[in-house]
Parts: structure tokens; C-alpha cells; sequence
């Protein structure tokens, strides 16, 4: 409380939205609820709960149903249901590696993948953020020093940066050592690849790496998640992931909300094309009329003005908010000391004048604080 970053909850209160994860506007479709409230109707013996973990009283048919239909949408052998992408990750990298194994992670994984890495009893280490000759360099030493096995822990779209990590020189790699790759998709899915499958299926690579966590909360506009990849990975979750063991089932509601979130991202490849439409003009814009702002090395819907300093960057994005924009500032810890910023997601649903009156507004105060600098 004493440096000023005590968090509080904040809603938008009808601000044009370039903060949230709805990257699609899912989350707003009045299809995708009709289709959801259809759904619901059509199936007549649903409970309002699940009633008990999966291992007891929360095992269905539909949930049955639906990982399999995921594993063939994300193209890989199984899938395996959690509550959330937190639930995902924690229960993944706790588990999964074992003591005598070593566990390297990009320095800059999402929270959910740091938390499961400090439960779990593998040596861990981390590499410099996207740097594959430092990751190959850890590679090398860890050989030296365990006969266990090795993983690498990477998002596929960083959440607080946005840039993606280099997946095909990491699979390169790990196929050089013999490495385990797991991939968090969150910010991918239903962003990238044929049918947003992800950047692994974008780039061809789902053969090349052992689990992915796809969640479904953010571009598919739903809850809850899944991790992807081979049988017997998911029948080792079902065993020693203890957010799945000890967490009562997502509800039906939610699993038939998840289903009818891919059949609606099937059949509506525009809202994709739209969305990178948007991104690729958001970039020309900035390129154009903030030529001296510092942004992160992005391409994707996540988009980030770096404001250094606390106090700066929420100021910054106050005045943004009262110019009518929801844009939050992400302070440090949460990103290091100096990289703090304004967090701009772009959005399908946005339109160009929005985008148009976000960058003037920045442009204007772009030119206001160099003119207070000068004087």
C-alpha cells in the first residue's frame, strides 16, 4: 500500500474497449449466446452442476464428447479439460516434471506456468526471453548434469509483451537434446492457424510438441480450458494433475458454451481475418504517427506503449481512460522496473475510426508532453 500498488477492481463502464482478452468480440456475439442458450435448452438432462470432480460425481458423456471433438480440432490425440488456463498450466508443470528432471522456462511465462514450476520437484532454470543460443546454451549444461528428463516451457504469444516465441528453433532444438516442449496457446487460440488452432498448428509443428494448453476465456469469449497433446499425457493428468483431481468438473452449461464457442469459430473465419485486418492497421498507424513512441516488437492483437515509471504509466492511461478508451496500465512487478506500459489489445470488433481517435489521442499527448520537456 505504502508504493502505491495496492490493486483495486476496476470495470469499464462503457469505454471503447482496447483492454480486454475478447479478441474476436465473442464474448459480445449475440450468435455464439443464441447459440449457447439453444444448446442449454436442447439438453434437457443437464444438471446446473457437476456435482464432484470428474474422478467422483462430475464424469460425463459430454465432457467425454467434447475432448474428443477438441483433440480433433487441435489436431492431436487427446484432450483434457480444466477449469481454467491457471488450473491448466499449474497442474501441467507441477507434475509433469520430476525430480532428477530439468524444467527451462522463457523468463517471461505467464504466471500460472511460473506457479506450477515451484511446485514441481525438477531443477528448474530460466533463459533469456526468446533467445534460443542462451536457451541452447542451458540445454547443453543440463546434458552434463542429470540423465532425467529435459522440458522447455514457453507461451506461443507472450501476454504482457505480445511478441511470439521463435517455435520452430525451440522444436529444432529440443529435437537436438531430446527435450520435452510445452507451449501455453492462450493468447494464440482462436487467433492463429487455419481455423485458430493455435501458432503450433499455424506453423505446423503439433507433432513436435508434447503439450499445449489452449484456454478458452479469452478469443473464443467462453471459460475454462484444455490441454492438448498425447494419450498418455492425458491419462498421466488424470492421474497427478491435482488442480483436475481435486476440482469439482466445469458445469454443463460450460461445456456445451465451449463447444458451441469452436463450432461458431468454424463458421465465422472472418471475425479472424478482421481481427489481424485491424492489427496490421493499428501497426500503420503508429509507424506513421508515432515514429519516436517505444512499442513493443509486436504483430499481434496485444500491443504495448512503454511508459516507464508506476506513477507515469497509470497517469497516462487514467487520461486515457477519460478520453473514452479503456486502456490499462501494467506496472512493475508485473513487468520489470523501467518496461512498465500501456497495454492496448485490438480487437476484431474495433472499428478504424476508433483506432484512428486512440492514436490521435496519443499523438496529441505525444506532442504535449515533448512541449512541456522543452520548456
Amino acid at each position: 500500500m505504502q508504493t502505491g500498488l495496492l490493486r483495486q477492481l476496476q470495470t469499464a463502464n462503457g469505454l471503447v474497449d482496447f483492454c480486454s482478452n475478447d479478441y474476436l468480440g465473442f464474448a459480445h456475439s449475440p450468435a455464439l449466446r443464441d447459440a449457447i442458450r439453444q444448446a442449454d435448452t436442447a439438453h434437457t438432462d443437464a444438471l446446473t452442476g457437476a456435482t464432484g470432480s470428474r474422478l467422483l460425481a462430475g464424469q460425463t458423456d459430454l465432457a467425454d464428447a467434447l475432448e474428443t471433438n477438441l483433440a480433433t480440432f487441435y489436431k492431436t490425440e487427446a484432450a483434457l479439460l480444466f477449469n481454467s488456463g491457471y488450473d491448466a498450466n499449474l497442474g501441467l508443470l507441477a507434475c509433469l516434471p520430476q525430480r532428477g528432471d530439468v524444467l527451462l522456462t522463457d523468463e517471461l511465462i505467464h504466471a500460472s506456468m511460473i506457479d506450477g514450476t515451484r511446485l514441481s520437484y525438477a531443477t528448474r532454470h530460466r533463459f533469456r526471453h526468446n533467445d534460443v543460443a542462451d536457451l541452447a546454451e542451458k540445454l547443453e549444461a543440463a546434458t552434463h548434469q542429470t540423465a532425467g528428463q529435459l522440458f522447455v516451457a514457453v507461451e506461443s504469444v507472450y501476454s504482457m509483451d505480445g511478441n511470439m516465441a521463435p517455435l520452430r528453433e525451440l522444436c529444432d532444438l529440443c529435437d537436438h537434446y531430446g527435450a520435452a516442449l510445452l507451449v501455453d496457446e492462450a493468447h494464440a487460440t482462436g487467433v492463429y492457424g487455419p481455423n485458430g488452432e493455435g501458432l503450433v498448428v499455424a506453423m505446423g509443428l503439433q507433432d513436435r510438441v508434447l503439450a499445449r494448453v489452449h484456454t478458452f476465456g479469452k478469443a473464443l469469449g467462453v471459460h475454462g480450458a484444455a490441454v492438448a497433446g498425447p494419450v498418455v499425457l492425458r491419462n498421466y493428468l488424470i492421474n497427478f494433475a491435482r488442480p483436475f483431481v481435486y476440482s469439482t468438473a466445469l458445469p454443463p452449461h460450460s461445456l456445451l458454451a465451449v463447444g458451441c464457442a469452436h463450432r461458431h469459430l468454424q463458421a465465422n473465419p472472418e471475425a479472424q481475418h478482421q481481427l489481424h485486418d485491424r492489427v496490421r492497421y493499428f501497426r500503420r498507424c503508429i509507424t506513421q504517427q508515432l515514429p519516436h513512441s517505444v512499442w513493443t516488437d509486436s504483430t499481434s492483437p496485444i500491443q504495448c506503449l512503454i511508459v516507464p515509471g508506476n506513477d507515469n504509466a497509470r497517469r497516462i492511461a487514467h487520461t486515457v481512460q477519460e478520453a473514452g478508451f479503456d486502456v490499462r496500465a501494467i506496472l512493475n512487478p508485473t513487468v520489470p522496473a523501467g518496461q512498465e506500459r500501456l497495454r492496448i489489445c485490438i480487437h476484431a470488433t474495433n472499428t478504424e475510426g476508433e483506432i484512428d481517435r486512440l492514436v490521435g489521442w496519443a499523438l496529441l499527448s505525444d506532442q504535449s508532453r515533448s512541449d512541456q520537456h522543452r520548456n
